[in-house]
């Protein structure tokens, strides 16, 4: 699993996690909020309108009113990314990452409402009466470039369980197993049978249950962000003054936390963004385009809306919670995951100035040090090695522990260049930092309700998450159906639904890893598309705007 992981990494590096995809992907945001005059605040306004059934007509093409579309599209961005990938940003990249995560979701409200405009203006019917559009379909149809929609396409494919089946049912699965002790597989097998039975029904079933399902998780769950809040209501100045006041200075070493690079917070912040909000990456106009309405801008309108809700309120929320309630500094016991897990080679004292300085460094990436191999020494649960310091979680791992069938372990544990090798029977526990929905739950216990808080992220998981996979299986066979054609697209359910039990008991961070890579695969051919067409998105919308003004 660790090679793996190692491998994906790497390949991220050069795409999701690299500084000149961020740049683009900013980039693309801000050229469009300016070239459109700042359309956040211009169409504001008219998007509620809009949402609010005021311009629905029973009598144009299409399979969902405006409300359902928007619903549909939320589903699919509000999961997971609004609470584990909020922590994970805030764990990798500090406080300041929230601000990074915001600015995306800005300037992304115009980047996605320029992808669903032009989505649905060459949106077409499929050879099964139900209407396929999305990005693929301007890049053909307007472009002419069938190579670079075959390859959207085929990044949408491999997004569909990068972003929206592995990831959510990682985190749902270990939500509750967190909370409840429910073993993962059981978790997975249950929600697995759901997801089939709803996919099946296409998407005026999958529209019925978002637009019932979103709007009540969005509100339980800011009702229980609020709640942490108020009862650390004075945390709340010093968090917001952590978001925005080391924008440009990075986040100093806090409690268990080492500290954070600028770089970190912004490529993390951006990244994790894009992530929650999907802005740029060409997976909402998929299902504005089966919204009935004749005007391709005024759907773009409605999209428009989504960073806002996605990210800038639900998002900020959660990171808010995360900083105020403390739970993103402090150490907590836990099971190691092997790809969070690092072995150095030396003594490394955690309250020792100058070790804790070397090991920041080195999570930073600013040095490096010798990282240990050969085999740990393990008696009555015991790491009996005196040379060796262990971090997990970019933090110093304390109170290890280490079982096999949860007796102690005794015997012995290979490491090579730092990574353990051991196999699934065996398990390391103890201290560290927390990230991902682990972290949101101990956050959520900070509040009001105290210990019964850790019930509201595996609650707000079940819900964001499994509608984000059922929205992305929609994305997904609307992909093959471009390729393939829609009797493919049974296949593809099975494989998404069997993907969807399989990484309910697969590693963490290997799903994020991936994630980051299919995003990014997907968004870039995207960018580029709707960057060459800028000319004619600005033309349709001006058109759009004029025909609103004479109907006032």
């Amino acid at each position: 699993m660790q090679k793996l992981n190692d491998i994906l990494s790497l390949i991220d590096s050069y795409f999701g996690g690299s500084q000149w995809f961020v740049f683009l992907l900013i980039g693309t945001g801000i050229f469009f909020t300016i070239y459109l005059k700042f359309p956040q605040f211009r169409f504001f306004r008219h998007a509620f309108r809009v949402v609010s059934g005021r311009y629905d007509s029973v009598n144009h093409v299409g399979d969902t009113t405006h409300f359902q579309a928007l619903s549909t599209a939320l589903s699919g961005t509000i999961g997971t990314g609004n609470i584990a990938g909020v922590a994970l940003a805030i764990h990798l990249g500090g406080p300041s990452a929230v601000f990074w995560m915001m600015l995306t979701a800005f300037v992304g409200m115009t980047t996605k409402m320029v992808e669903v405009t032009l989505s649905h203006k060459y949106r077409e019917i499929a050879e099964d009466g139900t209407v396929a559009g999305g990005p693929m379909y301007y890049m053909k149809n307007r472009l002419h470039m069938r190579w670079l929609a075959a390859l959207f396409a085929i990044a949408t494919i491999f997004s569909s369980f990068g972003t929206g089946s592995l990831p959510q049912i990682n985190s749902i699965s270990n939500a509750i197993f967190a909370s409840f002790g429910i073993q993962h597989y059981i978790t997975g097998a249950i929600l697995a049978v759901l997801l089939a039975l709803i996919v099946i029904g296409g998407i005026k079933r999958i529209a019925k249950v978002s637009e019932r399902l979103v709007p009540f998780m969005s509100v339980i769950y800011v009702l229980g962000a609020l709640s942490v809040l108020i009862f650390n209501y004075e945390n709340i100045i010093p968090s917001l003054v952590a978001i925005f006041g080391n924008i440009f200075t990075g986040t100093a070493a806090a409690g268990g936390f080492l500290g954070a690079t600028v770089a970190f917070a912004f490529n993390r912040g951006v990244n994790r963004g894009l992530f929650s909000n999907e802005a740029g990456q060409g997976s909402a106009p998929i299902a504005h385009a089966a919204t009935r309405t004749e005007e391709p801008a005024s759907e773009g309108m409605v999209a428009l809306l989504e960073p806002f809700i996605d990210t800038l309120v639900i998002c900020f929320f959660t990171g808010l919670t995360l900083l105020s309630s403390g739970a993103w500094s402090q150490k907590y016991d836990n099971q190691f995951q092997q790809a969070d897990l690092m072995i150095l080679d030396g003594t490394y004292i955690e309250s020792d100035a100058a070790d804790h300085a070397a090991v920041s460094d080195f999570v930073l990436k600013k040095s490096t040090l010798p990282l240990f191999t050969g085999n740990l020494s393990v008696e009555s649960g015991k790491i009996t090695n005196d040379n060796v310091t262990l971090i997990h979680a970019r933090s110093f791992a304390e109170d290890v522990l280490v079982s096999e069938d949860n007796m102690p372990y005794n015997g012995t544990i290979a490491v090579q260049n730092g990574r353990a090798e051991f196999s699934s029977k065996t398990t390391i526990s103890g201290k560290s930092l927390l990230h991902s929905a682990p972290l949101s739950s101990e956050a959520f216990k900070k509040g009001f309700l105290g210990d019964w808080g850790k019930f509201v992220i595996p609650l707000s998981l079940l819900l964001f998450a499994f509608t984000t996979s059922v929205a992305w299986s929609y994305y997904g066979d609307r992909a093959v159906t471009y390729l393939w054609g829609s009797k493919y697209v049974k296949y593809y359910h099975i494989i998404y639904v069997s993907g969807f039990f399989v990484a309910s008991f697969t590693d963490t961070t290997i799903i994020w890893t991936l994630s980051g890579i299919t995003i990014a695969l997907m968004a870039l051919p995207n960018l580029v598309g709707i960057l060459l067409l800028h000319k004619e998105v600005k033309s349709s919308i001006n058109e759009y705007w004029a025909k609103v003004k004479k109907m006032k």
